[in-house]
């Protein structure tokens, strides 16, 4: 009875898909695209229709959540959202089947850059400033957005961010949860402004410029174009997405200490450090390999640089054809698809600092062998890490990989090939979306059957809400208060 009361909060959050579609709604009007107003005015009035009456039960009598409500509240939104925010893609008149129109909303929300749809340009143009936004929202999460109003209910909003945030470990920006949600919402807005007029700078038309803007901030990918970002050619644009890539897999809270002039916390970052060198040394690794295929080593290493910021901040953009690169530069490409951005960005993936943990770890238990007697901890920051958090590490891969294996076995038992479902796996779980072999930055998703999308689609809201967030639901005991 409790949860079913705790229901109210995610009906309530559904009322943000009104002003989301507004947007989209105002293109088709003054862009003659009539037939496709239906399907965008019609999800409109039902998340309204669910928000208001919750916002008054929730008035009238609040039922302020523990500490593992959070989880079933997170869950239980994005779920919600990602059904209503399919409706626009299956009454809009374009034949996509239901199936197909949730994985769309689902790879919206949790911000993956795939696609089921054989011919994206084909559309019209106010559903994919829908799916731009839907993109754009899940970037930073739906519950930073709308979690400054819950405390106008009586609900406490810290609970809810620590189930929706990413990495180990979480911590406030400023002392309330409100005003972190309003520093990290300007924060994103404002890079998002930035690499709108860039890109309209370089050559873009206004369209494409929101669209493909709101896309990579949220690590998305997904563009106006059936090429990608290919379609433009561009040198100038391809270094503009590249660094803003880059930025979005940051750890936003660092941006919060530059602006305060904490510019030091940034290089005693251990994630920070980490994901650099992490960058760095790919683009050097993969432009050795690519540079005889170019006619210079600047060319070699734009693409070099811009696929590296593309797996490993999870966009899953493309700017070139990477199957056709040497496969030494492939391999590299592959492994970023297991390491993912920095906590606290709108990157997914296992996280940077997750791997960072488990390699001072791994140093540690050599340094045990030469010194049994010595004592060693995980150094995190320069400060000394609590040994929970190496635990809840080890813990988190061996859910991720059993995760990644079960999603391979039924996709490749749906009589997909196994390279094809192993890199499937861990592109839906990583939040990617693109990958390679049938799943390349040429192909798309829409030859997987229904079954095999039904469980991408369970498996990218579990990796969007990294893991344990879902799949804590699925133990007795949660179930029991």
């Amino acid at each position: 009875m409790r949860k079913l009361k705790l229901l109210r909060i995610p009906l309530f959050v559904q009322g943000i898909l009104a002003p989301m579609l507004i947007p989209p709604i105002l293109y088709a009007l003054l862009h003659g695209e009539t037939r496709t107003l239906p399907a965008l005015v019609f999800p409109a009035l039902i998340a309204l229709a669910l928000s208001i009456p919750a916002l008054f039960l929730i008035a009238r009598r609040p039922v302020p959540p523990a500490g593992r409500d959070g989880f079933f509240l997170v869950s239980m939104t994005w779920i919600f959202l990602s059904l209503l925010g399919s409706l626009p893609y299956y009454l809009s008149g374009e034949g996509i089947r239901f199936t197909d129109a949730v994985f769309e909303s689902v790879c919206g929300f949790a911000s993956t850059g795939a696609t089921s749809i054989p011919d994206t340009e084909a559309l019209p143009r106010s559903l994919l400033l829908w799916r731009a936004i839907s993109h754009w929202t899940g970037g930073i999460g739906i519950i930073m957005l709308t979690v400054a109003l819950l405390p106008l209910l009586g609900v406490g909003g810290f609970q809810l961010v620590k189930a929706e945030t990413a990495g180990p470990e979480k911590e406030r920006i400023t002392p309330k949860i409100t005003q972190t949600a309003k520093v990290l919402s300007l924060v994103y807005l404002s890079f998002t402004l930035a690499l709108f007029l860039l890109y309209l700078s370089g050559g873009m038309d206004s369209f494409d410029a929101a669209c493909n803007a709101l896309s990579i901030l949220a690590t998305g990918g997904v563009s106006t174009k059936n090429e990608g970002l290919r379609y433009y050619n561009s040198a100038y644009i391809d270094t503009v997405t590249t660094v803003f890539m880059l930025l979005a897999g940051f750890n936003f809270n660092m941006y919060f200490r530059i602006l305060r002039g904490k510019i030091k916390d940034v290089f005693y970052n251990t994630e920070a450090r980490a994901y650099l060198l992490i960058f760095a040394v790919s683009c050097l690794l993969i432009a050795v390999n690519i540079f005889p295929l170019y006619a210079s080593p600047f060319t070699a290493l734009r693409y070099a640089a811009f696929q590296s910021a593309s797996i490993l901040s999870t966009t899953g953009n493309a700017a070139a054809n990477y199957e056709k690169w040497p496969a030494g530069a492939q391999a590299v490409l592959f492994a970023l698809m297991f390491i993912g951005g920095c906590s606290g960005s709108t990157a997914c993936g296992v996280k940077v600092i997750r791997h960072a943990v488990l390699w001072k770890q791994g140093v540690n238990e050599l340094r045990r062998m030469i010194y049994p007697r010595g004592v060693f901890s995980v150094r995190l920051n320069n400060k000394i890490g609590r040994k929970d958090v190496v635990y809840g590490v080890a813990g988190f891969m061996f859910l991720y990989f059993s995760i990644v294996f079960v999603t391979t076995f039924v996709t490749a038992a749906s009589g997909v090939d196994l390279f094809t479902s192993f890199s499937a796996a861990l592109s839906i779980l990583g939040n990617v979306g693109t990958g390679f072999g049938g799943i390349g930055p040429a192909q798309n998703y829409g030859f997987f059957s229904d079954g095999v999308k039904w469980l991408f689609c369970f498996v990218m809201i579990a990796g969007r809400l990294e893991i344990w967030t879902v799949l804590v639901m699925f133990t007795p005991g949660f179930w029991r208060t």
